[in-house]
């Protein structure tokens, strides 16, 4: 009788932590600027990615282990598919893709997802007037709905903003500023539409937080995204020691710019106010990998997500 009594108090609570289990499920999110991903020659970049940078591009991915991940300066979709099925004989299987183009037709924005799409929204013709003269986003903006389980997605929106390369056609800050304010009215169309959507905006934006194009991105009051500001899990823990309201000097560079020498954080992954409730701050960093300067001048960011509404 004991035995019998004994089952059903132990069948309870095996479903109790089934149950527990699958409303702790958690997911990654990345982005990461593949530097110039090709596989054959374009009119404008002649050059195609070495063995040794593509081994290493896939060695920062599975240090981070995503479940999504958008990736900046994407080849042809041949290169996409390529470092997929590279990814899956790595043991990375992401059966979904989406791979968008713009005006620029060398390099392109795209998306690798265990998870199924259930809508696809790609901008890849929206254009600005600046001083007269009329300009497309260059690399487009890529918008799709990701379906995490049952009860669960989230919108995803990813975007390479025009660089700080000097051009004769204009001011590349001001052009930047442009496609920044492109890219935060579709964020504000679907938000719009529901306040509570699960949003979450990655890229490079290529310019640092305090900069106009940055903020314009972000934006304010009800609808202000969280900047998740990914940093190295090296052990930092402290507030900054000059003020305790302002970031804590951890690591959270992402980009090295040979040139001038300089590292700065210019590749973000932002939350709506919905998305933000469903963080996982502590799962949230920039994977340190040795040499990572083989594969790109970028590093990736990733951010990791409670799979259930909050």
């Amino acid at each position: 009788m004991k035995s019998n009594l004994f089952r059903p108090a132990v069948l309870l609570m095996a479903l109790f932590a089934a149950a527990t289990l699958s409303a702790a499920e958690t997911f990654r999110v990345a982005a990461y600027n593949v530097e110039t991903y090709l596989d054959k020659p374009t009119d404008s970049r002649k050059n195609v990615k070495s063995a040794a940078a593509k081994a290493k591009v896939r060695e920062s991915i599975r240090a981070m282990k995503p479940d999504v991940i958008a990736f900046e300066e994407m080849g042809a979709v041949s290169a996409l598919l390529e470092l997929r099925d590279s990814l899956k004989a790595d043991g990375l299987d992401f059966p979904y893709y989406e791979h968008i183009t713009g005006a620029d037709t060398n390099i392109h924005v795209a998306v690798l997802s265990k998870f199924p799409f259930s809508g696809h929204r790609p901008h890849t013709n929206d254009s600005f007037l600046l001083s007269g003269r009329r300009f497309e986003v260059s690399r487009g903006i890529l918008e799709v709905d990701i379906k995490v389980n049952p009860g669960y997605e989230f919108t995803l929106f990813a975007a390479h903003l025009k660089s700080k390369r000097q051009v004769a056609s204009a001011d590349e800050a001001e052009l930047r500023l442009e496609e920044a304010k492109i890219l935060r009215e579709k964020i504000d169309t679907r938000l719009a539409a529901d306040a509570n959507a699960n949003v979450v905006v990655v890229g490079d934006f290529n310019d640092t937080y305090n900069s106009k194009s940055t903020k314009a991105i972000v934006g304010k009051f009800k609808f202000k995204l969280t900047d998740t500001r990914p940093a190295e899990r090296n052990g930092d823990n402290q507030p900054n020691p000059a003020n305790p309201h302002w970031e804590p000097r951890n690591i959270t560079w992402t980009h090295h710019f040979g040139a001038e020498d300089s590292y700065s954080r210019i590749d973000y992954i932002l939350l709506s106010p919905g998305m933000t409730k469903e963080w996982v701050k502590e799962e949230t960093f920039i994977p340190t990998v040795p040499n990572w300067g083989i594969g790109s001048d970028h590093r990736p960011v990733v951010a990791t997500f409670t799979a259930e509404n909050k």
